[in-house]
């Protein structure tokens, strides 16, 4: 059972995370917020919790109606677990990152193709398909650290590649047109609400695609195969029974095993949710460490010396992180983001999930330099 409280008239507010999670008072608040809006039964705020724009992150909300903002402006966004038919003990960390360098480039597949073997309708978003894109996504070769589950068919010696990674322009555009509107809520049997819910599903498969693009293209550049562990999108809307369940920043636990991943400077955990966790999580759980502190606050606090973005380009582990955009890598830095420890230990001590295995960093790739064409190629 978690931290629950509720405030008359207000849905119940329950917090599944210790003092140890460094929680904001204001994403706090902002839960309370939500519990406040009318129709809203439930509120689950994970030990990943932090405040965000149009609501908390790291949290699943129980509602009688849809609401875009719960889901935010990526919606699918989520993380996907590949095993490689390599060994990590092969693997030389600089001339990987060599390899893995051109996978920040635009696609250059055949993106229609793709497209129609997927039965997706075509979007003006559409040339964004294969990309990680900005903020705190990234595609990330992973080696084994320790495995707590054997039976849970992580092969030690194998190399791993984790992908977080959205719709892109998509869910921001779908969210854009409810922004239009003042982000009323919609009712799920109505004209709109259907609408929505298409739209919804299509960004959904639409980043899963994107998922397995980025994998694809990752498993050629260092010449082996990848195969999926698991998948998951953590903002999203769940149709149950108990009503229209809103996961902004949570995972789910009803789906299977679920990565958590760490800063660039940390681990990463693949867990297991457990059958028997409080109805009150909402089906949920944490997906990643959650910021400390927000990206505005990380610029001067790190990376402003050369010296300083030469740590900030490598990782505790000796493994490489590619950006090439300053800002992106002090925003980024590990220092922005909780310890992962604390927020493992949180699902652990609530009985919402366990340990199966652990990853390390190798190498992390998040954006290359853009080369601006010539003047005179711009005409």
């Amino acid at each position: 059972m978690g931290n629950s409280h509720r405030v008359d008239g207000r849905a119940p507010v329950h917090g599944f995370y210790t003092s140890s999670s460094w929680i904001e008072g204001a994403a706090v608040r902002q839960l309370e917020t939500v519990a406040d809006i009318p129709g809203v039964r439930a509120v689950a705020g994970l030990p990943d919790l932090h405040p965000g724009k149009f609501g908390p992150v790291g949290c699943a909300i129980l509602a009688d109606q849809i609401h875009p903002a719960f889901v935010g402006s990526d919606a699918g966004c989520g993380m996907a677990l590949y095993q490689l038919d390599l060994a990590s003990r092969r693997i030389r960390v600089d001339k990987a990152a060599d390899r893995l360098r051109d996978i920040a480039k635009p696609y250059d597949g055949d993106i229609a193709s793709e497209l129609i073997a997927h039965e997706l309708p075509s979007s003006d978003f559409d040339a964004a398909l294969g990309t990680i894109g900005g903020g705190n996504h990234f595609c990330e070769l992973q080696a084994v650290e320790e495995v707590f589950d054997p039976s849970c068919g992580i092969d030690r010696d194998r190399a791993y590649l984790l992908v977080h990674s959205g719709s892109r322009g998509l869910g921001h555009a779908l969210l854009e047109r409810h922004v239009a509107d003042g982000l009323k809520p919609l009712a799920p049997d109505t004209e709109a609400g259907q609408a929505y819910l298409a739209a919804h599903d299509h960004a959904l498969r639409w980043a899963s695609l994107n998922r397995a693009i980025i994998a694809r293209r990752a498993a050629t550049a260092l010449r082996c195969e990848a195969v999926s562990v698991c998948a998951c999108s953590h903002n999203c809307i769940a149709h149950r029974a108990e009503g229209m369940l809103h996961r902004k920043g949570a995972a789910p636990s009803d789906q299977g095993l679920v990565v958590v991943p760490g800063s660039r400077g940390a681990l990463s955990y693949l867990v297991a949710p457990l059958a028997t966790a409080p109805q009150e999580a909402l089906w949920s759980i944490a997906h990643g460490a959650g910021r400390k502190f927000d990206r505005s606050s990380m610029i001067g606090r790190v990376g402003a010396t050369k010296s300083d973005r030469e740590r900030l380009s490598r990782n505790p582990f000796g493994g490489r992180v590619i950006c090439e955009d300053r800002a992106l890598l002090a925003e980024e830095a590990p220092e922005a983001y909780k310890p992962i420890a604390g927020v493992i230990a949180d699902l652990e001590a609530f009985g919402l999930a366990r340990v199966v295995a652990s990853f390390r960093p190798l190498v992390t790739v998040k954006k290359i330099a853009t080369i601006r064409p010539r003047k005179e190629d711009r005409r």
